[in-house]
């Protein structure tokens, strides 16, 4: 009997290591994969040509690759596999084909060609509903783009996403690209969840009719040393202007600080911003204009910067690193006296810059005058002197933006900067700064 027992045991121990051994082999495989099987009803066109793109021609460096699991079930709640390439452009000429072969298996497509100006990227949320992470696929106006969501086969809570991105490389000869896989929370899951959330801080964005922004990004952080030292694509997310209107939304479980800015049409981004408080719970609602905007009073004075809860430090409560990006001078908190006087070495210098400037601005005036009716001026030369208006004024704002990296570094009253601004903003024959 004791023998029957033992061979028993030795019989369910055998069969225990076997499953344990068949989980560990699951759990080792590419995630990001799926098992190639016909009854499937998956992209699997799409799946096989992006990783052929990323085996034949990806680079290990710069190269991504993370998992992350539930502890207790093991199940994925996210992936990324991100691989930087260069190739041919040869080599991507059926890449049309494949996607639009798979649409029927997809619930999103798109394909974005050079030209256009939309941004776009991909949120990357875990199955617990927290932000894992924004990825900027589409940076640029050189850039095609095609990407394609699809439902997961092992989880109906996630949504597997493949997008290839890719410009001509500096040689013209080849294309350099980003190959993406990703497998997250569906995005009508986290969002609804939002939704419901008591932690959730929002913003509620309209653009003024003095501007024709299409796109802003938006930063966050812990606090105000940390979202100083943000480099400028650490943004968590776009925020797309539509029907003059942008929002977003994000949950978080303390007050945090953050940032607004403009995504200029040749997709760099402009060099003035909006600082902001982000609280739990609230909604700040904001109006934006040419060189200001309007601000949520309301909120400002229940949470904001002059609740005495801020987290913004001096300087950017004050406005000094988004040079005027305030509604007026009187809704802002200053410190410093009004009569406000420059030292002699300072005064030199800002002279010194200032003087360069205008000598620019002469010389652009000189130039438009030139172009007189009454003067008998060739086509030829026309033309010849528009070329030289349009490098006159790239050098007029270079000297100016100097002039504004000078001053970020020196305490100056608010209602002295927002009077350069309107000064600045109201001279002629000059080119959007």
């Amino acid at each position: 009997m004791k023998r029957i027992i033992i061979m028993l045991l030795i019989a369910c121990s055998a069969v225990v290591t076997a499953t344990a051994q068949s989980k560990s082999k699951t759990q080792k495989k590419d995630y990001l994969a799926i098992v190639e099987n016909k009854e499937y009803q998956y992209p699997l066109r799409v799946f096989r040509r992006l990783r052929e793109i990323r085996d034949q021609f990806g680079r290990k460096q710069g190269q991504v690759y993370s998992v992350l699991k539930n502890p207790n079930t093991g199940l994925i709640e996210s992936a990324e596999r991100i691989t930087h390439f260069s190739c041919d452009v040869k080599e991507l000429k059926t890449i049309d084909q494949v996607f639009m072969d798979d649409e029927p298996y997809s619930y999103q497509i798109l394909h974005i060609m050079p030209g256009s100006r939309e941004q776009f990227s991909i949120r990357v949320v875990s199955n617990g509903g927290q932000p894992n992470n924004t990825l900027h696929v589409r940076t640029n106006s050189k850039q095609e783009m095609w990407f394609l969501a699809t439902k997961n086969l092992e989880n109906p809570q996630l949504r597997d996403a493949y997008a290839i991105v890719w410009e001509p490389s500096a040689d013209g000869l080849n294309v350099e690209g980003t190959v993406y896989g990703i497998s997250s929370l569906r995005p009508d899951l986290y969002t609804k969840n939002l939704e419901t959330s008591n932690n959730v801080f929002r913003i509620d964005g309209r653009v003024g009719d003095d501007l024709t922004d299409s796109l802003y990004v938006v930063y966050m952080a812990d606090s105000s040393e940390e979202l100083d030292k943000l480099a400028d694509d650490a943004f968590m997310e776009y925020m797309p202007v539509v029907n003059r209107r942008f929002s977003f939304s994000v949950e978080i479980d303390k007050p945090k600080v953050g940032r607004i800015r403009t995504v200029m049409p040749d997709g760099s981004l402009c060099h003035l911003w909006t600082n902001l408080d982000f609280v739990p719970g609230e909604t700040y609602h904001i109006t934006t204009h040419n060189g200001y905007y309007d601000e949520d009073r309301d909120y400002e004075r229940r949470v904001g910067r002059y609740s005495g809860k801020s987290l913004l430090n001096k300087r950017q409560v004050r406005g000094i690193d988004d040079v005027s990006i305030v509604a007026e001078a009187d809704t802002v908190v200053v410190d410093s006296p009004t009569n406000w006087e420059p030292s002699p070495a300072l005064k030199m210098q800002l002279e010194v810059k200032g003087k360069a400037m205008w000598a620019k601005m002469e010389s652009v005036k000189a130039l438009y005058r030139s172009l007189d009716p009454k003067n008998s001026v060739s086509w030829m030369r026309k033309d010849l002197i528009f070329v030289r208006i349009t490098k006159q004024n790239k050098e007029v704002d270079a000297a100016f933006h100097d002039i504004l990296k000078f001053l970020k570094d020196i305490v100056i009253p608010v209602d002295e900067r927002m009077a350069m601004r309107r000064y600045w903003s109201s001279t002629p024959n000059r080119t959007k700064a």
